[in-house]
Protein backbone atom coordinates (compact mmCIF):
# COMPACT_ATOMS: atom_id res chain seq x y z
CA UNK A 1 0.00 0.00 0.00
CA UNK A 2 1.71 3.11 -0.59
CA UNK A 3 1.00 6.79 0.36
CA UNK A 4 -1.31 6.42 3.31
CA UNK A 5 -2.73 9.30 4.29
CA UNK A 6 -5.28 9.92 7.35
CA UNK A 7 -8.86 10.25 6.76
CA UNK A 8 -12.08 7.99 6.24
CA UNK A 9 -12.26 4.29 4.70
CA UNK A 10 -14.87 1.86 4.19
CA UNK A 11 -14.51 -1.49 5.37
CA UNK A 12 -16.65 -4.27 3.90
CA UNK A 13 -17.68 -7.05 6.87
CA UNK A 14 -19.23 -10.73 6.89
CA UNK A 15 -22.88 -10.35 6.56
CA UNK A 16 -24.53 -8.83 9.74
CA UNK A 17 -21.56 -7.99 11.46
CA UNK A 18 -21.48 -4.89 10.83
CA UNK A 19 -21.91 -3.80 14.48
CA UNK A 20 -19.43 -6.52 15.85
CA UNK A 21 -16.94 -4.73 13.93
CA UNK A 22 -18.12 -1.22 15.18
CA UNK A 23 -17.71 -2.26 18.46
CA UNK A 24 -14.42 -3.78 18.02
CA UNK A 25 -13.15 -0.32 16.69
CA UNK A 26 -14.50 1.42 19.14
CA UNK A 27 -12.58 -0.87 21.90
CA UNK A 28 -9.12 -0.05 19.20
CA UNK A 29 -10.24 3.57 20.02
CA UNK A 30 -10.76 4.08 16.24
CA UNK A 31 -13.45 6.17 15.06
CA UNK A 32 -15.72 4.90 13.40
CA UNK A 33 -19.26 5.34 12.17
CA UNK A 34 -22.07 2.98 11.01
CA UNK A 35 -24.98 4.62 9.87
CA UNK A 36 -28.16 2.77 10.62
CA UNK A 37 -31.95 3.22 9.87
CA UNK A 38 -35.17 1.84 11.76
CA UNK A 39 -36.98 -0.81 9.76
CA UNK A 40 -39.93 -2.34 10.94
CA UNK A 41 -40.19 -6.33 11.11
CA UNK A 42 -42.63 -8.49 11.09
CA UNK A 43 -42.61 -12.11 12.51
CA UNK A 44 -45.40 -14.31 12.17
CA UNK A 45 -46.14 -13.45 16.05
CA UNK A 46 -45.42 -9.73 16.56
CA UNK A 47 -43.86 -6.84 14.99
CA UNK A 48 -40.78 -4.77 16.09
CA UNK A 49 -38.86 -1.81 14.97
CA UNK A 50 -35.46 -2.89 14.87
CA UNK A 51 -31.70 -0.80 13.73
CA UNK A 52 -30.39 -1.62 10.97
CA UNK A 53 -27.27 -1.04 9.04
CA UNK A 54 -27.98 1.56 6.01
CA UNK A 55 -25.70 -0.13 3.75
CA UNK A 56 -25.45 -3.79 4.82
CA UNK A 57 -21.58 -5.25 5.02
CA UNK A 58 -20.25 -1.21 5.28
CA UNK A 59 -18.43 -0.06 8.34
CA UNK A 60 -16.48 3.80 7.92
CA UNK A 61 -13.59 3.96 9.90
CA UNK A 62 -10.91 7.15 10.26
CA UNK A 63 -7.42 5.58 10.29
CA UNK A 64 -4.66 7.88 11.63
CA UNK A 65 -1.97 5.57 10.45
CA UNK A 66 -0.52 2.40 8.65
CA UNK A 67 -0.85 0.62 11.66
CA UNK A 68 -4.20 1.22 12.31
CA UNK A 69 -5.07 -0.50 8.65
CA UNK A 70 -3.16 -3.58 9.82
CA UNK A 71 -5.30 -3.66 12.94
CA UNK A 72 -8.34 -3.30 11.59
CA UNK A 73 -7.75 -5.80 9.42
CA UNK A 74 -7.34 -8.51 12.21
CA UNK A 75 -11.17 -7.79 13.87
CA UNK A 76 -13.09 -10.77 13.36
CA UNK A 77 -15.60 -10.48 10.51
CA UNK A 78 -13.65 -7.78 8.48
CA UNK A 79 -12.99 -9.41 5.16
CA UNK A 80 -11.29 -6.02 3.61
CA UNK A 81 -11.22 -2.64 3.02
CA UNK A 82 -12.74 -0.91 0.09
CA UNK A 83 -10.42 -0.38 -2.87
CA UNK A 84 -9.98 1.14 -6.18
CA UNK A 85 -7.11 -0.43 -8.45
CA UNK A 86 -4.32 -0.91 -5.14
CA UNK A 87 -5.53 1.93 -3.15
CA UNK A 88 -7.92 1.49 -0.38
CA UNK A 89 -10.28 4.21 -1.00
CA UNK A 90 -10.91 7.33 0.78
CA UNK A 91 -13.80 8.86 1.74
CA UNK A 92 -14.19 12.73 2.33
CA UNK A 93 -14.95 13.91 5.70
CA UNK A 94 -17.43 16.22 4.06
CA UNK A 95 -19.56 12.79 2.66
CA UNK A 96 -19.19 11.24 6.39
CA UNK A 97 -20.85 14.41 8.10
CA UNK A 98 -23.65 14.53 5.07
CA UNK A 99 -24.31 10.96 5.98
CA UNK A 100 -24.38 11.91 9.99
CA UNK A 101 -26.70 14.66 8.93
CA UNK A 102 -29.28 12.56 7.34
CA UNK A 103 -29.02 9.69 9.73
CA UNK A 104 -29.36 12.13 12.98
CA UNK A 105 -32.89 13.05 11.39
CA UNK A 106 -34.10 9.85 12.13
CA UNK A 107 -35.83 9.64 8.65
CA UNK A 108 -38.01 6.28 8.45
CA UNK A 109 -38.55 6.60 4.56
CA UNK A 110 -35.30 6.00 3.16
CA UNK A 111 -34.45 3.46 1.20
CA UNK A 112 -31.24 2.47 0.30
CA UNK A 113 -30.88 0.18 -3.07
CA UNK A 114 -28.30 -0.91 -5.07
CA UNK A 115 -29.89 -1.15 -8.34
CA UNK A 116 -29.79 0.81 -11.49
CA UNK A 117 -31.72 3.66 -12.04
CA UNK A 118 -32.10 5.71 -15.10
CA UNK A 119 -30.48 9.19 -15.33
CA UNK A 120 -33.15 11.73 -14.25
CA UNK A 121 -33.30 15.34 -13.43
CA UNK A 122 -30.52 17.02 -11.27
CA UNK A 123 -31.34 19.30 -8.81
CA UNK A 124 -29.83 20.63 -5.91
CA UNK A 125 -30.92 19.96 -2.50
CA UNK A 126 -31.06 23.54 -0.27
CA UNK A 127 -33.35 22.51 2.43
CA UNK A 128 -33.06 19.47 5.04
CA UNK A 129 -31.12 16.50 6.01
CA UNK A 130 -29.42 16.82 2.43
CA UNK A 131 -28.92 19.87 2.22
CA UNK A 132 -25.66 20.47 0.10
CA UNK A 133 -26.32 16.61 -2.56
CA UNK A 134 -27.02 16.65 -6.14
CA UNK A 135 -29.53 14.82 -6.49
CA UNK A 136 -31.90 13.00 -9.37
CA UNK A 137 -36.09 13.04 -9.12
CA UNK A 138 -36.51 9.48 -10.38
CA UNK A 139 -39.82 7.72 -10.92
CA UNK A 140 -39.86 4.68 -8.39
CA UNK A 141 -42.83 2.41 -7.78
CA UNK A 142 -45.35 5.14 -9.55
CA UNK A 143 -44.25 8.04 -7.06
CA UNK A 144 -41.38 10.61 -7.54
CA UNK A 145 -38.47 9.74 -5.39
CA UNK A 146 -35.41 12.08 -4.84
CA UNK A 147 -32.16 9.59 -5.73
CA UNK A 148 -28.79 10.25 -4.27
CA UNK A 149 -25.90 8.40 -6.08
CA UNK A 150 -23.15 7.04 -3.61
CA UNK A 151 -20.42 5.85 -6.10
CA UNK A 152 -17.85 4.06 -4.49
CA UNK A 153 -20.49 1.92 -2.16
CA UNK A 154 -22.24 1.57 -5.96
CA UNK A 155 -25.51 2.22 -3.86
CA UNK A 156 -28.36 4.52 -4.36
CA UNK A 157 -30.24 6.41 -1.36
CA UNK A 158 -34.14 6.94 -2.08
CA UNK A 159 -36.00 9.16 -0.46
CA UNK A 160 -39.33 11.19 -0.58
CA UNK A 161 -38.80 14.66 0.19
CA UNK A 162 -41.09 17.84 -0.43
CA UNK A 163 -40.49 20.24 -3.11
CA UNK A 164 -39.65 23.73 -1.56
CA UNK A 165 -36.14 21.80 -0.64
CA UNK A 166 -35.19 21.48 -4.14
CA UNK A 167 -33.48 23.80 -6.56
CA UNK A 168 -33.67 22.94 -10.46
CA UNK A 169 -29.69 23.39 -11.33
CA UNK A 170 -29.24 25.29 -13.90
CA UNK A 171 -27.84 25.12 -17.45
Amino acid sequence: MHDFSTGWYVIYTKSRHEKKVAQQLGGMELQYFLPTTRILRIWPTKKKYVQMPLFPSYVFVKLENLQHYFDSLQIPGVLYFVKIGNQIASIKESIIHKLQAIISNKLDDIEVLSGHFNPGATVNIHAGPFKGFSCEVIEHRGKNKILVRIELLQRNILVDMPSYCLEVNAV
